[in-house]
Formats: structure tokens, C-alpha cells, sequence
């Protein structure tokens, strides 16, 4: 299969509220001509669906981690934005650190940093 990008849609009942936390509170850089996010070279979408209602169900079935240069520092952003975490930095024996946090959704997103030792 030869493809051009990754592009990553999700949905919600709520669609423009979680469009809003992914803009506003986590920051993500809109993509003009999609109304999506670019995010490492992927595109990530949030659309409305006639079968999304609720909460997510199964919210680690899809984790979407965000590479950041320093996990303290935005974590302890998007605490002091309300955002609550599941998961602080923990590490993974190959260098991963993660911080796990919840959209409005109930979806599970994560900070990712890599520090090897």
C-alpha cells in the first residue's frame, strides 16, 4: 500500500466540544483547508457520527500519544487547564515516558516523551 499521510478520525456526540479541548487546551495546530489538526504529519479529525453516543466505551482501544520535548512541563500545563490524568510519567523499560490524560470523551490521549537512560 503506498499512502500520502495518516489521517486519524474520531468521532463524537459531541463534536465540537472535543474540537474545542484539542485546539484550545491541548494546543494543536488546525489545519486550514480540512478543519482537522496537523500532528506530526498526520491529520487528525473530529466528526460527528450517527451511531457515537456517550462517553467512549472502550476508551484504550485507540491511544493517540502527542511527542513532546518535555512532559513535565505540559502536563503540568494542561493540569492547571483541568485536564485530568490517569497515568503521570510513567516509564517504560525501553525509554518511553508517558503521561495518560482523558478528553472530554472519556478518550485516552497521551504525552510521550523519549528518554533513553
Amino acid at each position: 500500500m503506498e499512502t500520502k499521510q495518516l489521517v486519524f478520525n474520531i468521532t463524537s456526540e459531541q463534536p465540537e466540544v472535543l474540537y474545542a479541548f484539542y485546539k484550545d487546551v491541548v494546543g494543536l495546530e488546525q489545519e486550514p483547508n480540512s478543519g482537522g489538526f496537523l500532528v506530526g504529519g498526520a491529520l487528525f479529525t473530529i466528526d460527528g457520527h450517527s451511531e457515537t453516543t456517550g462517553k467512549a466505551k472502550e476508551p484504550h482501544r485507540a491511544l493517540f500519544s502527542f511527542l513532546v520535548d518535555d512532559i513535565a512541563a505540559e502536563q503540568a500545563r494542561l493540569e492547571a487547564q483541568g485536564v485530568p490524568f490517569i497515568r503521570k510519567q510513567g516509564r517504560e523499560f525501553w525509554g518511553g515516558v508517558f503521561s495518560t490524560f482523558l478528553d472530554p470523551d472519556g478518550n485516552y490521549a497521551q504525552l510521550f516523551e523519549f528518554k533513553p537512560e
